[in-house]
């Protein structure tokens, strides 16, 4: 690919609810680009930007694709991100490093959740985007239908710029709205308009030129005064305009058909900024974490990002970068700023889905890739030694899901401390947590399918095969009362005897205190030197309590009295007396089964909120608090583990995946009765 200046780049984000058609548009694109020979279709996994197999198995877009090619003058780093909500950490990525975008909406399906998301996601980062109404040719189609739906669920600085020309089986091209023109087949061929249309594209045009006219005050004062505003000024506006996002263009088509995709490239290449539109970022310096400026200048300092990293099983692991200041050349040097090393750079190549490109240099502006970085991981900066500077990293979610994951067998243990951090390196919202009072390695992830994809992606890389389930909640318990107990271990064989004699005073302590061991022992008798050999015995004992075998906690032990022979007595002895006192003390303290609390907020839309707490109410939970506004309801609750560990299934189920939430551990509730008899019977049958 040639060589091109900053200002003829364009980094496009492509958005959507999933399957409105991201994937075929950008694959239509390329081939109208030239970029490749044949158009590729998702259903039989012959796309460039779905070459994972775990995309061809599911047949939904689960990674970031760069997708780069030619159009006119200019270079197109067309970002393909999934649809499907768990794989938003791919849409964060996307979102980074793209300075404009397209959300997608199906013209049959209309404004779904994923496109509110992504709307929600455009308007938080600023950018501007173009809205494309795919599927034209589709049955029960309707431009206008859908067109009610996104002015009133998203905004009405939505405008067409194009009308669609015939619908459903019907449709073969648009009205261009601010020449009042109409083309169709493909290469496009000018029409008369319909005169049945000509009545609404007045409308329409009108509605064009009076929103775009406001970013022009002169303009705006000879449009209100009856003045004819020119074409070319027209198009000026609408760009100034998008650029600003106070208009948002919205065009309509067929990818399938590769009807109206080249007026879509157009639009990119017309109304989205590039690099140098977009003007100056904001970095840190990383020694004072002042805050200071850089243009998109390649001659200037090198700041670039590294937004995803991935494994090859050939070349091994691949770090996407994009250049913000300065250029990056191949077999060069460069400086990690977040982990103060320096970096070898080998051969760059830009990116065609899979397909690599090589190329001697990535400029300012530009999204390149470069294969076997040594320290490099996604939301790090590279620079130079001499001017080092941060920029602004990624925020990824946290998990709202974790499972216990577990090899099939022992070749796989033994691989799978290897390979569990690496698919966390190409994936920043999988995270891993060993849970050692049930002895389990949990995987967390934004929902089940997330976790699945992931579970074969670690067969497929790294080829551990495990297996999913739900994990086991970390029960403890506490003694209600204080006791005292005591307990003599005597053992008489054929050479020296065993002798310890405790006696144990154990008192309940505060939730969430933990454990405290202390002695009060006059007189010498247990001798100092047991006293150690006494406390171990007793943290060994409260690692699996009386009733279920979890462990003790929240319990104060003072060793106020005993006995020792001056032969028999050891170490060993005191250790085993101990613990069997602790055992009984545990017994006699009328023991109760305590479980984990969860703080939960859930962010819902105003007409499920009665829904949720409904569901709330089923899982034991406590609703603490609602603050609605917005049309969003944010309610507070606490709720035990057990009952919420999948909460992010049952939420998406009952919102249409339009509520989400956040859960953190608070603390530890003693369990009601009949649930923990039947934990305890469920722990008695495991252990048999």
């Amino acid at each position: 690919m040639s060589q091109y200046n900053s200002n003829q780049i364009r980094n496009v984000v492509l958005l959507s609810h999933s399957g409105a058609g991201k994937t075929s548009i950008v694959e239509t694109m390329l081939f109208n680009a030239g970029a490749i020979t044949r158009i590729g279709k998702v259903e039989d996994g012959s796309t460039i930007s779905d070459y994972d197999p775990d995309e061809h198995k599911r047949r939904i877009s689960i990674n970031l694709s760069i997708n780069s090619c030619p159009w006119k003058d200019a270079k197109l780093n067309l970002i393909d991100t999934p649809g499907y909500s768990d794989f938003i950490g791919e849409v964060k990525s996307g979102l980074r490093v793209a300075e404009g975008a397209v959300i997608v909406v199906c013209a049959t399906s209309g404004v779904e959740v994923g496109t509110e998301r992504a709307w929600e996601q455009t308007e938080a980062a600023q950018l501007p985007r173009l809205l494309f109404i795919n599927k034209m040719d589709r049955e029960n189609a309707s431009f206008l239908d859908t067109m009610k739906q996104v002015t009133e669920k998203l905004d009405k600085k939505c405008i067409p710029i194009q009308l669609p020309l015939g619908s459903q089986k019907d449709f073969k091209g648009y009205i261009d709205v601010i020449l009042k023109k109409a083309y169709t087949g493909n290469p496009l061929k000018e029409v008369d308009v319909p005169a049945d249309i000509k009545e609404q594209l007045d409308s329409y045009h009108d509605k064009l030129i009076e929103a775009v006219v406001e970013v022009d005050d002169e303009l705006l004062m000879s449009y209100l005064d009856g003045e004819e505003i020119t074409t070319e000024q027209t198009y000026k506006c609408l760009k100034q305009a998008t650029m600003q996002g106070k208009v948002v263009p919205v065009l309509a088509g067929s990818s399938l058909n590769n009807l109206c995709i080249g007026p879509l490239t157009d639009a990119i290449y017309n109304y989205l900024p590039s690099p140098v539109d977009r003007g100056a970022i904001k970095v840190k310096d990383a020694t004072g974490g002042k805050e200071d400026t850089l243009e998109p200048d390649a001659a200037g300092p090198l700041a670039a990002l590294a937004f995803k990293t991935t494994t090859d099983p050939h070349v091994g692991k691949i770090t996407l970068f994009r250049v913000y200041s300065g250029s990056i050349e191949s077999n060069s040097q460069v400086w990690n700023v977040n982990k103060g090393a320096s970096e070898r750079v080998g051969q760059l190549f830009s990116l065609r889905g899979k397909s690599q490109e090589n190329t001697t240099k990535v400029i300012a502006g530009d999204i390149g890739a470069v294969a076997k970085l040594a320290s490099t991981t996604t939301g790090d900066t590279l620079g130079i030694k001499e001017k080092q500077v941060k920029l602004e990293g990624i925020e990824f979610p946290e998990p709202v899901l974790y499972m216990a994951v577990f090899p099939k067998s022992k070749a796989d243990l033994d691989k799978m401390s290897m390979a569990l951090p690496r698919i966390t390196e190409e994936d920043m919202t999988i995270k891993l947590r060993r849970e050692a009072d049930v002895g389990e390695m949990l995987i967390g992830g934004m929902g089940d399918t997330h976790l699945d994809v992931a579970s074969d992606r670690l067969l497929r890389k790294f080829g551990v095969d495990v297996t999913l389930a739900t994990p086991k909640v970390p029960y403890k318990e506490t003694i209600t009362v204080p006791v005292k107990t005591e307990y003599k271990h005597k053992k008489q064989t054929g050479g020296h005897g065993q002798y310890g004699h405790v006696l144990l005073e154990m008192e309940p302590l505060p939730k969430g205190t933990g454990f405290e061991f202390t002695d009060s022992v006059v007189g010498g008798s247990v001798p100092k030197n047991y006293i150690p050999a006494v406390e171990k015995g007793v943290v060994e004992a409260k690692a699996e309590g009386v009733l279920a075998k979890y462990p003790a906690v929240d319990i104060k032990v003072n060793l106020y009295d005993g006995s020792y022979h001056p032969v028999d007595s050891s170490e060993m002895a005191f250790k085993i007396a101990s613990a069997q006192a602790f055992k009984k003390g545990m017994s006699q303290g009328k023991p109760v089964l305590l479980e984990p609390i969860m703080s939960m907020t859930i962010t819902v839309p105003d007409n499920y909120t009665g829904d949720i707490i409904g569901d709330l109410n089923t899982k034991r939970a406590r609703v603490q608090g609602m603050n609605p506004g917005g049309g969003i309801n944010i309610i507070q609750a606490q709720a035990p583990m057990a009952e919420v560990q999948r909460y992010s299934i049952d939420l998406r189920s009952m919102t249409q995946g339009r509520g989400s939430f956040t859960i953190e551990f608070s603390h530890y509730e003693e369990v009601p009765g009949n649930i923990a008899q039947q934990v305890i019977d469920q722990s008695n049958q495991a252990k048999e």
